[in-house]
């Protein structure tokens, strides 16, 4: 019982609740923002690193007509004003438009750039140069949150962004590994679409359909195949939105088959393979709104086949473990077309995805 009125004991118990209730906030920030601070010199070297391989690579490989790297560090700081969204009828058209400027100009600046350059590099550098940005990007915006937290004491507002910078992190880690692969234009995993279609299209004649698009026909069991992907071995989607639009026109197929990659969930096996409905392609919204539009107009059926992965593995250098499903998903296809077709009708299959280093 004495020892129950001791000071010292009564110390020993009040003084952390003191330090907690009016110290707490402050403890919790500095022990949350001293693992952010490490992340953030992290995005700063994958940035800095990046810009500097970028440049390397320039000038060990291409001749430039004059210095790149004051228009290369324009390039970086570049930032794109999406159209006023109060006028939701017409916003898709606004947005690609200004997005269809933004790539336009960037490729005729990386043009200026060079004295003779191939497609296939200017296409790599033009790729480069997005990765770059999108480093430099989640580097300011983190770095901003991060400083103006500290600058304030605010706890609350650290949290979020500590919250999510293991999804940041990923996604960079993901954008820095990248670089060398881009670099030596070898396939990456978002490539399975046309690496399907790709092999399809061997021993056909091709067209352009539209910009850095082909389309080629063969056929499959009395059905007409109309084969459509991005142009390889140049790092572009192509624009399938418009290639698809055109080819409904002319063509009016009877089903649409679209393959493409797609982020795997956490507990999903990579490489695994699923069938669904609607539009299978990333982006914008855009191209998939173009999609949706023309086949509604005129009432075909969307099927999907997708290969599941992570955000690694979709910018990285395509793994064997995906590259080997591509037969496999040949024989969805024909299953696919086989169960949803018959003799007689016609069937666009579209691999969609960046088609570095896969030819057709």
């Amino acid at each position: 019982m004495g020892d129950d009125s001791n000071p010292l004991l009564w110390l020993i118990w009040i003084i952390p609740i003191f330090i907690f209730v009016f110290y707490g906030q402050r403890i919790q920030l500095q022990v949350s923002s001293s693992e952010i601070k490490k992340n953030i010199t992290k995005l700063k070297q994958f940035k800095d690193n990046s810009r500097q391989d970028l440049i390397n690579y320039i000038k060990k490989n291409l001749n430039t007509t004059r210095d790149p790297i004051p228009k290369i560090d324009r390039f970086i700081d570049y930032f794109t004003i999406m159209p006023v969204d109060m006028d939701p009828g017409g916003i898709i058209p606004k947005v690609r438009h200004v997005v269809r400027s933004r790539e336009d100009n960037t490729r005729e600046q990386v043009k200026s750039l060079f004295s003779n350059v191939s497609e296939l590099e200017r296409t790599k550098v033009q790729t480069l140069l997005e990765v770059v940005t999108s480093l430099q990007l989640l580097y300011k915006i983190v770095n901003h949150l991060y400083l103006t937290a500290k600058k304030q004491n605010n706890y609350p507002l650290i949290l979020p962004l500590q919250m999510m910078m293991p999804f940041i992190m990923e996604e960079a880690n993901a954008l820095n590994d990248a670089v060398p692969t881009l670099k030596q234009g070898q396939p990456i995993g978002d490539g399975i679409g046309p690496l399907v279609v790709g092999k399809m299209m061997l021993g056909t004649k091709k067209q352009k359909i539209s910009f850095e698009t082909v389309l080629t026909q063969t056929e499959y069991e009395g059905r007409k195949l109309l084969l459509m992907k991005a142009e390889g071995p140049l790092a572009t989607v192509g624009r399938p939105g418009d290639a698809i639009e055109s080819i409904v026109h002319q063509n009016k197929p009877d089903v649409i088959i679209m393959i493409d990659a797609s982020l795997k969930l956490e507990g999903e096996d990579s490489a695994s393979i699923a069938q669904g409905y609607g539009a299978a392609i990333g982006g914008i919204g855009t191209d998939r709104f173009q999609i949706e539009e023309a086949a509604t107009k005129h009432n075909i059926p969307i099927f999907a086949i997708v290969i599941k992965q992570s955000v690694k593995e979709a910018i990285n250098l395509m793994t064997k473990e995906i590259a080997e499903k591509a037969d496999e998903v040949q024989a969805q296809l024909y299953e696919m077309i086989n169960d949803t077709t018959k003799a007689g009708q016609t069937v666009l299959v579209v691999g969609i995805g960046n088609t570095l280093g896969v030819s057709q």
